[in-house]
């Protein structure tokens, strides 16, 4: 089959490669991949930054979609030709995740999406949204997942509230998205004039560009009639955090879910304290979230915003296009 296989580190490294197809097990399922999407966490594992080591060679990405081509002998889900969801982590069927369930991540222990062909489990596939074609589906496992268990499970979104959205990144527009499903009030932000248009098209109220106000989280309260949002979700890490914590009003919510500036927290407790604000972090969700999220993409038409789609073998651009920065929307990779 073919793949794209790391064996230097480095986006130039990339290569197109020829690797025997796996073996399906009995409760396996044998899934031809259609479309990946580029997350952030891919790029740093291919530039080698991540914080812990990845076995050379190693197939990379996270999140993807495919249809089934062949079913284990138990396997009484599936049948061939089915559209289905890869799971992020691979055995996570339904409540609290576990060390265990940590330990089996596609991308990282795992061989990732880019791939001509994955073997999954049968119980954490899900299936593809019928409203979506490939390319659209792509980055529900990771992106879209994160988005919707910090908001709709750990959050409690509900209608009436207001959502800060920080960048034009996958994650945020899907909160974007998900923040509009629910009836909430969007502030987004962004350091680009050209994108401001954008988020405003796709469900923003209000758009604050974080390079004309560096101290953002002001901006945000006199937005918001004086007061800080009720939810955001924190994209950046290191050089955002304290802005987060400053935008949210008492018993605020503050998603952690990225870490594009650094891992690094150096923050005042004051405002954290007295505001009782609380700080979750989060990481997807399981097949049974996944499963809810499809569901209510179905239900209200909800289309995942794409930049651009590149054939496997312009990974490489791929790569290059996501690391710019100019992306807005996911970039995709076909097979």
């Amino acid at each position: 089959m073919k793949a794209i296989q790391l064996e230097r580190f480095g986006i130039e490294h990339l290569q197109l490669k020829e690797i025997p197809t796996p073996a399906t097990g009995e409760n396996e399922v044998l899934v031809k991949t259609t479309a990946a999407s580029l997350e952030y966490h891919d790029l740093i594992v291919v530039e080698n930054r991540m914080p812990f080591g990845i076995q050379l060679p190693h197939i990379p990405v996270s999140e993807g979609v495919g249809i089934v081509e062949n079913v284990g002998s138990k396997v009484t889900r599936w049948k061939k030709g089915d559209r289905v969801i890869i799971p992020f982590i691979s055995r996570w069927e339904a409540g609290n995740n576990t060390p265990y369930h940590n330990q089996l991540r596609t991308g990282f222990s795992l061989p990732g999406v880019l791939a001509e062909f994955t073997v999954q489990p049968e119980n954490t596939l899900v299936r593809t949204p019928n409203n979506l074609t490939n390319e659209e589906a792509a980055p529900l496992s990771v992106a879209g997942l994160t988005v919707w268990t910090s908001l709709v499970e750990q959050a409690n979104i509900r209608a009436g509230q207001t959502i800060l959205v920080q960048g034009s990144g996958g994650v945020s527009l899907f909160a974007i998205q998900i923040a509009k499903m629910f009836g909430l009030k969007v502030i987004a932000t962004t350091g680009s004039k050209e994108k401001e248009q954008k988020l405003k098209d796709l469900g923003a109220d209000e758009v604050i560009n974080y390079k004309e106000f560096p101290a953002w989280s002001n901006e945000v309260k006199r937005l918001n009639g004086g007061t800080g949002v009720d939810v955001t979700l924190d994209v950046a890490g290191t050089d955002t955090i304290e802005q987060s914590i400053l935008s949210v009003k008492q018993h605020g919510f503050v998603g952690l879910i990225g870490l594009m500036t650094g891992t690094k927290l150096t923050i005042d407790l004051v405002p954290l304290i007295t505001n009782y604000v609380r700080l979750q972090a989060y990481s997807v969700g399981n097949a049974q979230e996944l499963n809810d999220f499809v569901n209510a993409i179905e239900k209200n038409n909800i289309k995942p915003v794409v930049d651009t789609v590149f054939p496997i073998e312009k990974v490489q651009d791929a790569f290059h296009r996501f690391k710019s920065g100019e992306a807005f929307g996911k970039v995709i990779v076909t097979f």
